[in-house]
């Protein structure tokens, strides 16, 4: 088991890694939508929070030399199921063609109040 980090993407705010990597899988903890330069959240929008985690899930996944298209799994956490279509129409921008696995869960509340969290898990 190997611990993944990459400053491109925003540091683990408690005590877990941003991606572990453990035989031929690349597992990300949920991403927040929070800017890597800055550590804040960005702009209180679900589709411009979906698309900054989309964003982190890539730097990590390029920092091991990985791309969108590895990706089997994604978990979604949402604080409001209402805005599912949006979060759909900006996750479908990151993937087209590729098609990964997929589960979308409404939870009361996310860290940082973030609107969005996505897990990945990726393979080699």
């Amino acid at each position: 088991m190997q611990i993944v980090s990459t400053s491109k993407a925003p540091a683990a705010i408690g005590p877990y890694s941003q991606a572990v990597k453990t035989n031929n899988l690349l597992f990300i903890s949920g991403q927040l939508p929070m800017d890597p330069n800055t550590g804040n959240l960005v702009e209180n929008s679900i589709t411009l929070q979906t698309k900054q985690v989309m964003n982190n899930i890539k730097a990590i996944l390029q920092g091991e030399g990985l791309t969108l298209e590895q990706v089997v799994k994604t978990t979604i956490f949402i604080n409001d199921m209402d805005q599912f279509g949006l979060i759909n129409e900006e996750y479908s921008q990151h993937f087209a063609e590729h098609k990964p696995a997929r589960a979308t869960v409404e939870v009361s509340r996310l860290p940082k109040d973030a609107l969005v969290e996505i897990e990945a898990i990726a393979a080699y």
